[in-house]
């Protein structure tokens, strides 16, 4: 049968042996028989690799070798950009500080969060802006080493508790101003060695003994986990504002702040570098001129930051990222669980999923301190607000306006910091009181809140209150569940906890009723709180004379009309 496919190597046209010539077979080559065998034959001599005498082997067409060059240049870059990405994760990984949650302060001394009916965890940040010297930059920026030099340690003169909920549909920030006395547990800083026993005194000073110590501290003022930290210093400010290219604020009125030296005329104000320290140590220009001041203003300064982060082209500008990246990890002392870039991105993108009317700017509300004029203590609603935050509680609707009250019946009259219970164990059972004081303590109850033995067995749970401590008495009841029927009223002055038989674990009483919400209305009261949307607020320049020039007392605004000469900080 013949094979009528003329493209069969060794075939000609119709079928016949090739044609003799140049085309033909190679000198000394046998020439093959015709028909299939000499298509076999043809077709071995090609897999030999042989071909005619004489002849050269065809170049690849010039497409081929540009894409050659094109798949070695694209590897290459590849490899150099996996180099290049590895040593920059490296080297922002190395640019880290971190220092234990805990080291010095005791295993439980920052709490520990409870996740939602679905797992998930709220996640609570202090955030601390250090007035440490310890470099020759930093004494520079902030002044005061003339005569000791660059110094060890600082305060925490800032303090923030920045509260993620556990949804990540909503956030808190939460100032705790400098001024503010409050007791200072037992801490040894691993690093220096300083020890202190306890003491009560202004809450920024427990930085001396570590920053687990300052977290402790919060801890046990507030009621609230404490789940990270996050320590910049005045460099650190410095460098953060210019990668961003500076953040925008707005001033009521012409100001000088002789002390920080923040000099702006009234109006709106792109702040970098040294201009953006200045205007967030401001405690003099501001307000009455106390640390309450300066916090209104910092929370101006950070809902414009956040405004910008968020704002299209901010974060994807490689070369920006870089260079925000480098400053901020070079400036940053955190917690061992944030002490790497991945944790931190992680981090920036759960508060990126917070919409900016979701993110509240509060602080906690004071009271004056009857034995220091120059120091406040926490005031009416300061317990509720720490609730509402230790309990995972919007304070923002979901279109961003302030939540209601509070709807919850009985809601408690009394706040929980005045409030003591003695806690009796009648079960039987090793911890009892002890595990139950803790939990009232951590929610925010005096203290002095203790835990001891029954006199005898109980089998059922009563709370026991005194003439008049009725409020006080449904204020711990509701706290923990305990229904109304366990409680009853007694001669002695003082609430007495007494666990017996029926609530054998846990700290929420059995089947018992839900723990009340935080009534958010009074949380938000005195709270000067804000969104982070909130683009048009001014921080308020002082109307008193809180600064002076050659010794003479003068308001923010006259000390500005008598500075002509000083150039303005944005200047």
């Amino acid at each position: 049968m013949s094979d009528l496919r003329d493209d069969r190597p060794g075939r000609g046209r119709h079928g016949g042996p090739p044609p003799a010539g140049p085309s033909g077979p190679a000198a000394g080559v046998p020439a093959p028989r015709g028909g299939r065998a000499a298509a076999r034959e043809a077709a071995r001599a090609q897999s030999r690799g042989g071909r005619r005498k004489g002849s050269r082997r065809a170049r690849p067409s010039r497409g081929r070798r540009y894409l050659k060059i094109a798949a070695i240049s694209l590897s290459l870059l590849v490899l150099a950009t996996a180099g290049a990405g590895y040593w920059f994760y490296q080297h922002l990984n190395g640019n880290l500080t971190s220092v234990s949650l805990t080291d010095g302060a005791g295993k439980n001394a920052s709490g520990k969060e409870k996740p939602d009916a679905f797992g998930r965890t709220p996640i609570n940040i202090l955030v601390m802006g250090s007035d440490g010297r310890d470099s020759a930059e930093d004494c520079k920026l902030g002044g005061g080493c003339a005569k000791t030099g660059v110094q060890s340690g600082g305060n925490a003169d800032v303090e923030m508790v920045l509260h993620i909920s556990a949804d990540r549909s909503n956030a808190t920030v939460m100032s705790i101003p400098r001024d503010t006395e409050t007791d200072i547990p037992a801490c040894t800083d691993p690093k220096t060695g300083a020890h202190t026993a306890g003491y009560h005194g202004m809450i920024n000073s427990a930085l001396a003994y570590g920053q687990a110590c300052q977290v402790a501290t919060v801890h046990k003022l507030t009621g609230i986990p404490i789940d990270h930290f996050i320590q910049v210093d005045f460099s650190g400010v410095v460098k953060m504002s210019d990668a961003v290219g500076g953040v925008s604020v707005c001033v009521s009125g012409d100001v000088y702040d002789t002390y920080s030296h923040l000099k702006l005329s009234g109006g709106t104000h792109t702040l970098k570098g040294v201009a953006a320290l200045e205007f967030l140590r401001s405690r003099h220009g501001f307000g009455d001129g106390s640390d309450l001041g300066r916090t209104y203003a910092q929370h101006i300064f950070l809902s414009s930051l956040i405004r910008k982060f968020k704002s299209a082209g901010t974060l994807t500008n490689p070369a920006a990222v870089y260079k925000l990246a480098n400053a901020a990890t070079s400036a940053l002392t955190v917690d061992t669980g944030l002490g790497s870039i991945r944790k931190l991105i992680d981090l920036a993108g759960d508060l990126n999923k917070v919409p900016s009317k979701r993110i509240t700017f509060t602080t906690m509300q004071t009271a004056a301190d009857p034995n220091n004029a120059n120091r406040v203590l926490p005031g009416p609603g300061s317990q509720t607000l720490f609730a509402t935050i230790a309990g995972d509680q919007s304070l923002t609707t979901a279109s961003g306006g302030k939540s209601a009250a509070s709807k919850a019946t009985g809601a408690p009259t009394v706040p929980a910091g005045q409030v003591t219970v003695t806690v009796e164990n009648g079960t039987g059972v090793p911890g009892r009181a002890s595990a139950i004081a803790t939990k009232l303590i951590d929610g925010g109850f005096n203290p002095a809140t203790s835990g001891a033995n029954a006199p005898a067995p109980a089998a059922t749970t009563t709370l026991t209150y005194g003439p008049g401590q009725q409020g006080q008495a449904q204020t711990a009841a509701r706290a923990l569940g305990l229904p109304s029927s366990h409680l009853k009223q007694g001669t002695a002055a003082g609430l007495t906890l007494v666990i017996g038989a029926d609530w054998p674990s846990g700290t929420a009483f059995p089947g018992g009723t839900k723990p009340a919400p935080a009534d958010t209305q009074a949380a938000l009261n005195n709270s000067h709180s804000e969104t982070a949307d909130q683009s048009g607020t001014c921080a308020k320049v002082s109307p008193y004379k809180t600064v002076e020039i050659n010794g003479v007392p003068m308001t923010p605004a006259q000390a500005y009309a008598a500075s002509p000469t000083k150039k303005d900080s944005d200047a």
